[in-house]
């Protein structure tokens, strides 16, 4: 890794990106080199096992569907939207479709009808492929004059689709996949964003190949071995997850689906993953859980103790043979616990879309569990930047990977240049003028540092940034990513924006409220009561303090006040991705934000008086 003479910091390419080079080359390649490769394990419908398929039958399903896709009408360059949860079927379609340069355009199961509508009309949809009655009316609701059909997966799997395979010659397929380039155009991908309508872009071929390739090498040990096993759950309507997807089918691994988190834990049991695609919430749950579940007292003190020796483990501060005792029994008190939480195969967790606690990675890693954080965003096909186990440092998003450029602006702003970068936001040339210059560089929005070994932290949003009344800058992820690591908070927004001082809204986990009072000897209550509880409010003040420890006084929260409810996706105040709509926030609960700074409201924010 180095510093070039303009300031960036790069490293050069591993892979080659020339024109053949597509999707379908690309699993193609892993179909001719290993043709009985267990790529895929699915999920039985009934029970708990899992069935496995080989390359050689998941090339042989997507041909047929590719098939069926061009048998219902759909030629290279037409749309096709897949609305439903993460699945065997989802990635299939996916894959038949973009062999015959079909563009695929995801939609999220929390989309709105508004949303839907849009990006019906924007992509010019002619076919939506679906998982439930109910999606597909919602679909039906908005329809649009260019959608042909709407498609919901039926009993038999895909069986319309299969049937209309038959009336299309293998050659037909065959020659539209032969047409295709690095450079077509495989997927319009609608950013969920925080404000506004959701732009759509517009990913490659060479875009996805690009990543892949490059990721296969600098992270083999997580993704690219014999006995790799990755168990998707979020939305593979997130690039993140469905890059991984590619990423598993084009490695050596396998791959399984799950449609979302109900049942993860028994899932995790029988598929036995040895790396997670996670967000750091996923992994805050667990720890939190683990700790409700320790119990109070002698109890909680061990499981606290044992946290603390597995971050010295990770740390490694420690190696005589007094410490190799104290983590013995460490592990045989607790960290086996977690360790059965998670599988004893997995190895690692690859989290992104938000930062991790320093010292909850450190934990993790300690117990053996080693967390890759990463940067990347849609725009950029997922990962930009990445730990790798063997270049790694705790609390980053890592280096940039092997052929991509990355550079501060005067005020911190991450910019980007890569063979991964977007082509553009579909129909929108002033969109994209305002982020991707001529010169290649994309500006990220995402404010962060550069170490001298060119390990980036990403330490906010530019828009996000707070400017109190006293001219000082904020950045809210900071305090909010520390606070929400207490079990008693589900989500905190932090405020101050031409504000006197820096305040905070708080939501109540209310699956972590139960087992919390338990320990704690209190009497059981719902989420509202605890907002006026005493010693709920003076245990959020101590981590308020806690939290307050990681930034200036200027910088810290003086006052905070617990919000009724929590953000969802359906209530519209989470993106699919879990990142919270500031905006929406802000207009939902402007009347306890105007109350944090003395204004009018029937209860009283909580936390400490503004001094």
């Amino acid at each position: 890794m180095k510093q070039q003479r303009d300031g960036s910091w790069s490293e050069a390419p591993t892979v080659t990106l020339e024109s053949h080079k597509t999707i379908p080359w690309m699993i193609e390649h892993r179909l001719k080199a290993r043709p009985h490769d267990v790529c895929i394990e699915r999920k039985s419908r009934f029970g708990s096992r899992w069935l496995p398929v080989t390359i050689s039958e998941f090339h042989t399903d997507a041909k047929q569907i590719a098939r069926g896709l061009v048998g219902l009408g759909l030629r290279p360059g037409d749309s096709l939207a897949i609305f439903a949860a993460t699945s065997y079927e989802w990635s299939l379609i996916d894959v038949a479709a973009l062999s015959v340069g079909i563009v695929v355009v995801p939609i999220y199961e929390s989309d709105s009808a508004e949303q839907i509508s849009w990006i019906l009309e924007d992509s010019s949809i002619k076919l939506v492929v679906t998982d439930t009655a109910a999606h597909a009316a919602l679909v039906e609701s908005v329809r649009t004059k260019d959608l042909a059909r709407t498609i919901v997966f039926d009993d038999d799997g895909l069986s319309s689709i299969y049937e209309a395979a038959n009336d299309v010659a293998p050659s037909v397929v065959e020659g539209y996949q032969a047409a295709l380039t690095a450079d077509s155009l495989a997927t319009i991908i609608y950013t969920s964003g925080t404000t506004g309508r959701p732009k759509g872009v517009e990913l490659t071929h060479g875009n996805f190949v690009f990543s892949a390739l490059t990721i296969l090498k600098s992270e083999r040990e997580i993704i690219n071995v014999a006995h790799t096993r990755i168990l998707l759950f979020l939305p593979l309507a997130h690039i993140m997850a469905r890059i991984v997807f590619f990423y598993a089918l084009a490695s050596k691994g396998r791959v399984g689906h799950v449609g979302g988190t109900a049942n993860l834990i028994a899932d995790i049991g029988t598929f036995k993953p040895t790396a997670l695609l996670v967000v750091p919430r996923v992994l805050e749950k667990v720890y939190n859980a683990a700790e409700a579940k320790s119990g109070g007292g002698v109890k909680l003190k061990i499981f606290r103790w044992a946290a603390q020796v597995a971050a010295e483990n990770s740390e490694r501060k420690h190696h005589g043979p007094i410490f190799r005792v104290k983590r013995s029994v460490a592990r045989k008190l607790v960290w086996s616990k977690l360790t059965a939480i998670l599988g004893k195969d997995c190895r690692f967790a690859v989290s992104a879309g938000a930062p991790l606690g320093k010292r909850l990675g450190h934990v993790f890693r300690g117990i053996g569990l080693t967390v890759i954080e990463a940067f990347g965003l849609t725009e950029s096909t997922g990962p930009a930047t990445a730990n790798r186990p063997d270049s790694f440092v705790m609390g980053t998003v890592g280096q940039p990977i092997p052929g991509t450029a990355m550079k501060l602006n005067e005020s911190g702003e991450v910019f980007l240049k890569g063979p991964h970068i977007m082509a553009g936001y579909h129909r929108n040339p002033e969109a994209t003028a305002e982020v991707l210059g001529a010169d290649g560089w994309f500006r990220t929005g995402d404010v962060g540092t550069i170490d001298r070994a060119g390990f980036l932290t990403i330490t906010g949003r530019k828009k996000e940034l707070i400017v109190t009344a006293g001219g000082k800058n904020v950045a809210p992820a900071v305090l909010e990513d520390k606070l929400r690591g207490h079990p008693l908070v589900s989500q905190v927004v932090v405020v101050g924006d031409q504000r006197p001082f820096v305040g905070a809204l708080v939501t109540i986990d209310s699956e972590m409220l139960p087992g919390w009072l338990d320990t704690h000897d209190l009497p059981a209550m719902d989420a509202a009561a605890a907002s006026r509880n005493p010693d709920v409010l003076a245990a959020l003040q101590r981590a308020v303090d806690r939290t307050n420890k990681q930034v200036s006084r200027a910088e810290s929260i003086r006052k905070f006040s617990i919000i009724p409810g929590d953000f969802t996706e359906d209530n519209g105040l989470l993106t699919p991705s879990l990142k919270v709509k500031r905006e929406r926030v802000f207009e939902r609960y402007g009347e306890y934000i105007e109350k944090l700074y003395g204004g009018e409201l029937n209860e009283e924010p909580q936390g400490k008086k503004a001094k």
